[in-house]
């Protein structure tokens, strides 16, 4: 007989719920990592995305909550969840406070890109889980506006890419702050040797949980790649969105000004499709992701900034039109689709610059993609190509400098205002 939440001994409010969300068993990092979190082990835990993490630190968390009510620090919180990005923040919120719609706590998010005062505000009376991207928040302690000095837990969600995206200086100020007698639980689904010296400086003597290998990609979605010339990809990327077969889809770009101009093609040939990168407001990037949420929306074109924010289980397709220069990128990519136990399907767009970049992907993930030739734009010259795309920055896609001509050594104004758009343009 399969385990149930109930067997887990979780408080009454939580699993009133749980069941409320219809949540009966569950998930295998759920069912291993719950029990240590309820004993206040320090806990590192390792899983696939999609596979449950949120519920898996929030849940005993909450339970923590229920069992000493007392009032939260004054300019403070009990608990601490960092993540990498607005997005994941958010959601992270929406997961405590529907898991625990029955239990009297706070939560805050506190992430940059919008006013600090609603933040502030919300600090100054204490709230119990302060959800946070690391760079605001920083900021905020530093301003003498957070003080964590009583935080009784904290939690780093996908901390690989923490690091990837620059934070592992913020983290190290931030946990500064924090009372060393602290329970301490870090998720993420890779573990790359950078991040093992974070590991032992925070956690002691923790349970790990590992439910797949690192860089694995979830067995139940369907990988597969179209080779063609990058002048082809929007047609391609539109016919196959066309097929009755496409519930919600997610497509990846390389960049933020690609992800805009891939927007702008759907939405002229009749697909409902909202663009999520970096440089779209807090505003924006949360209306698309409800409007995506609530079906309004059918397709989400993202740049990998958003790569483990968005946790919709409806999306049955991911596309990648460009792959990513980071070969880890492409699990949590994929990782949008197939999530709460449901397939799915991701199929790659590669071009000859980006082949080289396929390799690297098919060695992160120990098998090569089904190839798919029955369609009207595929290149043999594509497929084998041996050409290999710059890479553009670790992490995110950087702004690319243009060029200066350095037999030139004064530029006039038109050069000037040429080169300033053509950065703009990159980003």
């Amino acid at each position: 007989m399969s385990m149930t939440f109930a067997d887990l001994s979780l408080a009454e409010p939580v699993l009133l719920a749980l069941a409320e969300e219809g949540y009966v068993n569950p998930t295998p990092i759920q069912a291993r990592s719950i029990p240590m979190l309820l004993e206040g082990r320090d806990l590192l835990g390792m899983a696939q995305t999609g596979t449950g993490k949120t519920a898996s630190f929030a849940l005993p968390l909450l339970h923590r909550l229920a069992a000493d009510p007392r009032p939260a620090p004054r300019g403070g919180a009990r608990v601490l969840v960092l993540a990498p990005t607005r997005e994941l923040v958010s959601q992270i919120a929406d997961g405590f406070e529907s898991f625990g719609r029955h239990l009297p706590f706070s939560v805050t998010t506190i992430f940059g890109g919008v006013s600090q005062l609603h933040q502030v505000n919300a600090l100054r009376d204490g709230v119990d889980i302060i959800v946070a991207a690391p760079g605001r928040l920083l900021d905020l302690i530093e301003q003498g506006l957070c003080d964590l000095s009583q935080l009784e837990a904290l939690v780093l969600d996908e901390a690989d890419q923490m690091l990837d995206m620059g934070f592992a200086r913020p983290i190290e100020r931030i946990v500064a702050t924090l009372p060393k007698d602290r329970h301490t639980v870090l998720f993420s689904a890779t573990m790359p040797k950078s991040i093992a010296a974070l590991v032992e400086s925070l956690l002691r003597d923790p349970a790990r949980v590992e439910i797949a290998p690192p860089s694995t990609t979830v067995d139940r979605i369907e990988q597969s790649v179209m080779f063609l010339d990058a002048a082809n990809k929007k047609e391609a990327l539109l016919a196959q969105l066309k097929a009755p077969e496409i519930g919600q889809a997610v497509v990846f770009t390389l960049q933020k000004n690609i992800a805009n101009e891939v927007c702008a093609f759907l939405t002229g040939a009749g697909i409902t499709a909202e663009a999520l990168h970096g440089n779209r407001s807090q505003g924006q990037r949360e209306r698309a992701l409800n409007a995506f949420r609530d079906g309004s929306v059918q397709v989400l074109v993202a740049t990998d900034i958003a790569a483990r924010g968005i946790d919709v289980d409806t999306v049955t397709h991911v596309f990648n039109h460009d792959l990513p220069s980071l070969p880890e990128s492409y699990v949590h990519r994929i990782g949008r689709t197939g999530r709460a136990g449901r397939s799915g399907i991701a199929i790659t767009l590669c071009d000859a610059e980006q082949r080289a970049w396929l390799h690297d992907v098919e060695r992160e993930i120990g098998r090569s993609l089904t190839v798919h030739t029955d369609h009207p734009w595929h290149s043999e010259a594509a497929r084998n190509s041996t050409m290999r795309a710059p890479v553009l920055g670790g992490g995110p896609v950087k702004k690319i400098k243009p060029q200066v001509k350095r037999e030139r050594k004064i530029w006039t104004e038109e050069e000037k205002e040429a080169a300033r758009a053509a950065a703009r343009k990159t980003a």
